[in-house]
């Protein structure tokens, strides 16, 4: 017997509305929540967001964790037999629940306790061994913000080493301070890699259950329109939990006030001027801020403001981790920025070799060795400089006259730290060599103590202290050059590549020291490359240098 529309049409229904129940795309997201909230509230057991719940606090649940609800045994009498009865009870199934539990978890428990060591330790040291994937998250956001505005973006990825050398100074415990002079300016890439290490370490703090305090990252900017670059590269992590607020001369000081007391920004870009303005009236409080980034430290000495600078950092009573970008070819910001790390150890960061990036800030001091029968006086070239690196050209024939140029560079080293000691690192062609010079110096009114191994000698006099290590070519390498003011070379390498490799190491922790080079004849043929380097580095070349290069 054929059935009948009506029939066919409530069996289509039927299996239509089965399907949706069981599917779990059948309402929308909006939908399924209101319906969620609904089951919440008739069960009685809201989120702290949607109100009050229907059930009271009371003594025995403080917390309202049963939500009104009454516990098994809370109806039972009240007698004394039934409830010690009771108490036997659960106390029995207590003790063996617990047993069963500690026989069976055992390995759980101690990967616990070993977990909770490991978080004890981050509490205390603040320092990790890796990259967070809330780091990568973060730089994916400014990526596919940038790709979406203009089709950039794309080599954030690119500058990966460059990113993790910065994310290793900044989550280091103490942190250290970096020196990036691959350009005038930060770029791009390299804000998105800065932006994203701080709230990699924001995050890390939070989980910990350490306060953070705002602002967290001081960005100082030397215009508006960099202000509004930087500002745009850290907008996508605003749906990360990270805001940011730029402070500039191009909008009003009372509509930025009003906008700083609704919010307290994890991130704070802003030009000097503007800063101090709300800082003198109490708009904003910067004393607690953990990273201050300057880009562009030659424009503001350009612009003259060095002074406000130095004010800034003199607010931020913290010891915040302080980023520098700064041109390589300008060697006046060499002083301010040792002002402004306070004469501390940095880290020298750059995206490209070249020798004026590796070497800024670097200038060398170059005499000339003459010969035995030659009695002409000798010529010096003083550069002033941000940093120096003592470089001897000496040969066997030719040691008497090098130990004594030796001994009055020692001399003007010992003056020039006075009340300091002073770090040296002495290479030389061979050890034979070494021990030779070592011995025969003898300052006057200075003794001269040699260590049992031979390797090293401290000058002490009234004056001040140097502590020298001596290395050879072969054994340079293991030198950690992070530990010396000073590179003394007491023979030119064959190649100057290599004195290259000792001119970029040198500086890559420092930003004070000295620089002399005493050139004989016998270095005619690095004559040419090395005037090239000093002059890819901005230096003046001799003129005596200058006329064997072009021979």
């Amino acid at each position: 017997m054929a059935k009948g529309d009506d029939a066919l049409a409530r069996k289509r229904n039927k299996v239509r509305r089965k399907r949706m129940r069981s599917s779990e795309n059948a309402v929308s997201a909006r939908v399924a929540g209101i319906i969620a909230s609904k089951r919440r509230r008739k069960s009685g057991k809201r989120r702290a967001c949607e109100g009050m719940c229907f059930s009271l606090p009371t003594p025995e649940d403080p917390f309202n964790d049963r939500h009104g609800k009454k516990r098994k045994g809370d109806d039972e009498p009240t007698g004394d037999a039934p409830a010690a009865a009771a108490a036997g009870r659960d106390e029995s199934k207590k003790k063996k629940k617990k047993k069963d539990s500690s026989a069976k978890k055992q390995p759980a428990r101690e990967a616990a306790a070993a977990a909770a060591n490991a978080k004890s330790r981050e509490k205390d040291g603040a320092e990790y061994d890796r990259p967070s994937k809330f780091l990568v998250v973060c730089l994916n956001a400014i990526r596919d913000a940038a790709a979406s505005e203009d089709g950039g973006g794309g080599g954030i990825h690119d500058t990966g080493s460059w990113g993790v050398e910065l994310w290793n100074c900044c989550s280091a415990a103490p942190p250290t301070h970096v020196l990036d002079t691959s350009g005038e300016c930060a770029t791009r890439e390299k804000t998105a890699w800065l932006v994203s290490t701080a709230c990699d370490i924001v995050a890390r703090k939070e989980k910990l259950g350490v306060v953070v305090s705002c602002p967290f990252l001081l960005y100082l900017v030397p215009s508006q329109e960099k202000a509004v670059q930087v500002r745009s590269i850290c907008k996508p992590l605003k749906s990360l939990g990270i805001h940011s607020v730029s402070l500039h001369p191009g909008a009003s000081i009372e509509h930025q006030i009003s906008g700083l007391k609704s919010c307290e920004p994890e991130f704070l870009i802003s030009t000097p001027e503007r800063l101090l303005e709300l800082i003198a009236l109490k708009a904003i409080d910067i004393s607690g801020v953990s990273m201050l980034v300057i880009d562009g430290l030659k424009c503001f000495t350009d612009l003259n403001v060095s002074d406000k600078l130095c004010s800034i950092r003199d607010a931020i009573l913290s010891n915040p981790q302080i980023t520098i970008f700064s041109d390589p070819s300008d060697r006046r910001v060499a002083a301010l920025a040792t002002k402004l790390v306070g004469g501390k150890k940095i880290t020298r960061l750059c995206t490209n070799d070249s020798v004026t990036s590796r070497g800024a800030f670097i200038t060398q001091k170059i005499h000339i060795c003459p010969s035995k029968d030659q009695k002409a006086p000798k010529k010096q070239l003083q550069i002033s400089c941000a940093i120096k690196i003592c470089l001897f050209a000496c040969h066997g024939k030719l040691m008497g006259f090098s130990n004594m140029q030796v001994k009055e560079i020692l001399e003007q080293i010992l003056n020039d730290h006075a009340r300091k000691t002073a770090k040296v690192l002495l290479v030389t062609a061979s050890d034979h060599e070494a021990q030779h010079l070592s011995s025969s110096l003898k300052l006057q009114n200075c003794t001269v103590t040699n260590d049992s191994h031979g390797n090293s000698f401290t000058i002490c006099s009234s004056v001040g202290l140097i502590n020298v290590l001596v290395k050879d070519w072969e054994n340079i390498t293991t030198a950690n050059f992070e530990d010396f003011d000073t590179v003394l070379v007491a023979d030119l390498p064959p190649s100057v590549d290599e004195y290259i490799e000792i001119l970029a190491g040198a500086s890559c922790h420092v930003l004070v020291g000295e620089v002399h080079c005493i050139f004989s004849s016998a270095d005619a043929l690095l004559a040419k490359p090395l005037s090239e380097v000093l002059t890819s580095c901005g230096q003046v070349v001799p003129e005596f240098l200058r006329k064997l290069a072009s021979s």
